[in-house]
């Protein structure tokens, strides 16, 4: 079942392998619009929409449909109704382990995780949530409703079960990524080519602020500016957008010392002058056209930490970014001067790594001796 048949019109049935067909989101187009502006309207929305965001949408869809057919065996209608919207927020504010086998909440619940569509019966995190809740009300606008979330009992019911639910908020890396991590997993790459993109990958996603494994999937050759670096050694890179910033506003970013040398000698041995500036690599070292996915990323990380010899799960690619905060914290760097380079929108949210490293050094620690 394609997203944009499910906002366009209510579905009776959808099986499993169906819901989870990929797809793309498109609005519903009011009845009287023509073809073509339909069309250019989707492509409109998906244009501006960014890709991560997408994939959430159909995630969550996907998990929405799922739900309201182990529950109510109907497919989701637009617009939902309010009693509806408030048994999946009751369904997902309290913990389903010790309901009763003939519970329907805990009967749907089993149905989804058999289905794959979720973990366990334990209680879904308050973020985890509100992300499905908020695609549901995305849905709902795409084909210009409103959402029966925004009712008043619904709105302080997500309030309530937020707050029961509270938690918290777990590391998206166990550990962070410091320069002494990063040095030894520099230290697996040798001279392939593949061994060249990994280091290039692991020195930019670094140095250059603790960049996001989609936004260095999403990086181009265009993106980057080698004007500057047989004279001064340093790099000018674009990024078209990023969490925090929106298309066509993030400011650029300076690479400079090792990592720029990394991802010129990468950008040299590849052969690359235009297109996705990170490539697959095939087992006979030749370079493909192209981009890898930012589940290579993942793969690369989790790759070199295996050969430097860290433990399973000791790290995620957000670890480049919590890394990079808790070194320049390390090392005394104004914290400015690191969101700067890591596009933090939010001081609280940076101070976190800060406030890690001074805690340790804070003498008030030390009053028991």
């Amino acid at each position: 079942m394609r997203l944009s048949t499910l906002l366009r019109r209510p579905a009776k049935s959808a099986s499993l392998a169906a819901m989870t067909t990929p797809t793309r989101p498109f609005p519903a187009a009011p009845p009287a619009l023509p073809e073509a502006d339909r069309a250019a309207l989707s492509d409109l929305y998906v244009r501006g929409t960014p890709e991560n965001t997408l994939r959430a949408y159909e995630r969550d869809l996907i998990y929405i449909t799922a739900w309201k057919q182990a529950r109510m065996g109907a497919a989701p209608v637009w617009p939902e109704a309010e009693d509806v919207a408030l048994r999946f927020i009751l369904d997902h504010a309290r913990d389903l382990t010790g309901a009763g086998e003939t519970d329907a909440a805990r009967q749907a619940a089993m149905t989804l995780i058999a289905q794959g569509l979720r973990r366990s019966l334990a209680c879904p995190a308050p973020s985890t949530l509100d992300r499905r809740i908020a695609s549901w009300r995305a849905f709902h606008r795409m084909r210009n409703l409103a959402s029966p979330f925004e009712a008043p009992l619904l709105r302080q019911a997500r309030a309530k079960a937020r707050r029961a639910a509270a938690r918290a908020p777990a590391p998206k890396s166990k550990h962070p990524i410091t320069r002494e991590v990063l040095t030894a997993m520099l230290g697996t790459c040798r001279g392939s080519r593949r061994d060249c993109r990994d280091r290039a990958v692991l020195m930019l996603g670094w140095a250059s602020g603790g960049r996001r494994r989609s936004e260095i999937a999403a990086l181009m050759r265009e993106d980057v500016d080698l004007k500057e670096f047989a004279a001064r050694g340093r790099i000018w890179m674009s990024l078209l957008e990023t969490k925090t910033t929106a298309r066509g506003e993030t400011p650029r970013l300076l690479l400079k010392g090792r990592a720029a040398q990394a991802l010129v000698h990468w950008i040299e041995v590849a052969g690359i002058e235009d297109g996705p500036l990170f490539r697959p690599v095939s087992k006979s070292d030749r370079v493909l056209k192209r981009r890898l996915s930012p589940e290579a990323i993942h793969q690369i990380v989790t790759h070199r930490l295996t050969l430097a010899g860290f433990p399973p799960g000791f790290a995620t690619p957000h670890g480049l970014r919590s890394g990079f905060l808790t070194q320049a914290a390390l090392d005394g760097a104004p914290i400015q001067a690191a969101m700067r380079l890591s596009l933090h929108r939010s001081m609280a949210q940076a101070l976190r790594y800060y406030d890690d490293v001074d805690l340790s050094d804070n003498p008030a620690t030390d009053l028991l001796g």
